[in-house]
């Protein structure tokens, strides 16, 4: 029999590494579902991965993967945990204790990745502590086998005299090799254990998070005032994007690698900082002092011209100015920092949440339903006029009042502006650039927005011709978008068409293109329409 070639020996060890990886894994999630409930050191890794992500492949990431940016995060984290967890497997066999420090470094690094997240204790680190030692001691007793395995062979392989000869006739089976069924049983049985502990740790974890059952059984009081929604609100054009976006199809971004489970019943608010006193408020409490309905179109900074993120929503809550008013914030301030329970912090002005005529508001209905947990449940913040990064923090816990130079937001030191007024816009939705139109008569039909102003006018252009000025719905209120629509007898050939809004006060909508960094895009969507 001839020897087994050497990367035989390397591919066992590499795969020794995945498994023990898998129980570093297994482990760690059966230690946070009994003892520190939501130390994922996956996740954990993944939130500290997205914090020191530059800014530039932020963008990237979502443009290009949109509201898949996290699952895309997540492969990219396994699959890089996989080949680390090879070569960890390998330098174990190779140059031992190599395989070990680096399952030990990767162990402290995780660690310190749970205790720094939001709201963590050292008890947090826990998960990853025991994963780790579980992983050192498996991928030790694994390499130990190989090497009996493998020095069993060589010896088989070398074995020349009468002797062996002899054993081998006495009937020992060619594959019976010392350390082998040790390596291959203890492989399997590690598999499969990590397997089933993993999973089953997952699927209890999801199975005893109750709290999508809470939020389906929760029932708000009636809202003391409701959106009025005019004739002529909605235009009926196929193709252009609803008056309110459906809460399944509204976009997420956020920095949560997984959605916050938060009991309403738990829930605190605390405002603090530069204030008169302390305050803090309950769900119940918060609820109690009677909702009301709001018609706000919220947009991302990152929502580039044309982009679709950007979404409209009749929200229910409590203007922020009220609960700011019983805290009494002190005169010098100019800044509320509010804090996620994720740790995400965003920097709103002070004046634009006391301002009598801006709506900005913490609300926990969006669309007729108690918040969905993805966009924020229980509370979240809704201000018009604000890009979301400076107001729309989602599972709020905190408002603390304070000063721009005296505290910054998660964005800022990542290359993002302290203060974000949206720009106005407009987007065209109907005809699709990838969908070719049919010749005829066409509708030209999009949407557009301008708070919290709002929109005056909205003109289109077909390749060279005059500027027309288009229908558009009945507005809802300054703070929502608007529809647009535009008759077009269209024959057969390639369009470029551009559209261009006014404000309420006759400005008009800036030409000239700029980048979502720092303060948001910028510029006239011109598409390309192709008509048959």
């Amino acid at each position: 029999m001839s020897a087994t070639p050497k990367a035989r020996w390397l591919l066992w060890s590499a795969l020794s590494g995945v498994i023990s990886a898998a129980m570093f894994l297994a482990v760690a999630e059966l230690t946070a579902l009994i003892a520190v409930r939501g130390a994922s050191p996956l996740e954990a890794v993944g939130a500290f991965v997205i914090d020191i992500v530059p800014q530039p492949v932020k963008e990237f990431a979502i443009a290009t993967f949109g509201e898949s940016d996290k699952i895309v995060l997540l492969a990219s984290l396994g699959l890089a945990a996989v080949i680390g967890a090879a070569i960890a497997g390998t330098l174990e066999y190779l140059k031992p204790p190599l395989g070990v420090v680096l399952f030990g470094a990767v162990t402290i690094a995780t660690a310190a990745a749970l205790v720094t997240r939001a709201a963590a204790g050292p008890l947090n680190a826990l998960p990853a502590l025991t994963g780790g030692i579980a992983a050192v001691v498996l991928l030790r007793f694994l390499v130990r086998a190989l090497r009996r395995w493998r020095d069993a062979r060589v010896a088989r392989t070398a074995a020349t005299t009468p002797a062996a000869a002899g054993d081998a006739a006495s009937g020992t089976a060619p594959g019976a090799l010392p350390g082998r069924r040790a390596f291959l049983t203890l492989a399997l049985v590690s598999t499969v254990a990590a397997a089933v502990v993993g999973t089953g740790s997952r699927i209890i974890n999801g199975a005893t998070s109750s709290i999508a059952s809470i939020r389906d059984v929760l029932r708000l009081p009636s809202p003391r005032s409701r959106v009025t929604i005019p004739a002529g609100a909605e235009l009926d054009v196929p193709g252009i994007s609803p008056l309110y976006t459906p809460n399944a199809d509204f976009y997420r971004v956020d920095t949560a690698l997984t959605v916050p489970q938060i009991d309403p019943s738990t829930w605190r608010l605390v405002i603090d900082g530069m204030v008169d006193q302390r305050i803090e408020l309950s769900f119940d409490d918060l609820v109690a002092r009677g909702l009301d309905e709001y018609s706000v179109t919220l947009t991302c900074v990152s929502n580039e011209v044309g982009g679709g993120l950007v979404g409209n929503a009749i929200w229910q809550g409590i203007p922020v100015r009220d609960l700011l008013a019983l805290a009494g914030p002190a005169s010098d301030a100019d800044m509320v920092l509010s804090r996620s329970f994720d740790g995400f912090t965003a920097s709103t002005p002070l004046e634009s949440l006391t301002d009598d005529n801006l709506d900005a508001i913490l609300a926990v209905a969006m669309n007729g339903e108690p918040l969905p947990l993805q966009h924020g449940f229980p509370v979240r913040m809704v201000v018009p006029g604000l890009y979301g990064y400076v107001s729309a923090t989602k599972w709020l816990t905190q408002l603390t009042v304070t000063r721009f130079d005296r505290d910054e937001a998660y964005w800022t030191p990542r290359g993002y502006s302290d203060k974000a007024p949206i720009k106005m816009s407009s987007r065209i939705d109907t005809p699709r650039v990838d969908q070719p139109a049919t010749a005829g008569t066409l509708a030209l039909a999009g949407v557009a927005w301008a708070q919290p102003i709002g929109i005056g006018k909205v003109e289109v252009k077909i390749d060279d011709a005059d500027w027309q000025e288009a229908t558009l719905s009945s507005p809802v209120s300054t703070n929502s978008w608007v529809q647009w629509m535009l008759p077009w007898e269209a024959a057969a050939g390639v369009y470029t068409v551009t559209v261009r809004a006014y404000d309420l006060d006759g400005n008009q909508q800036v030409e000239d293109r700029a980048a979502i960094a720092p303060n948001g895009s910028s510029g006239w969507q011109r598409s390309l329409i192709t008509v048959r």
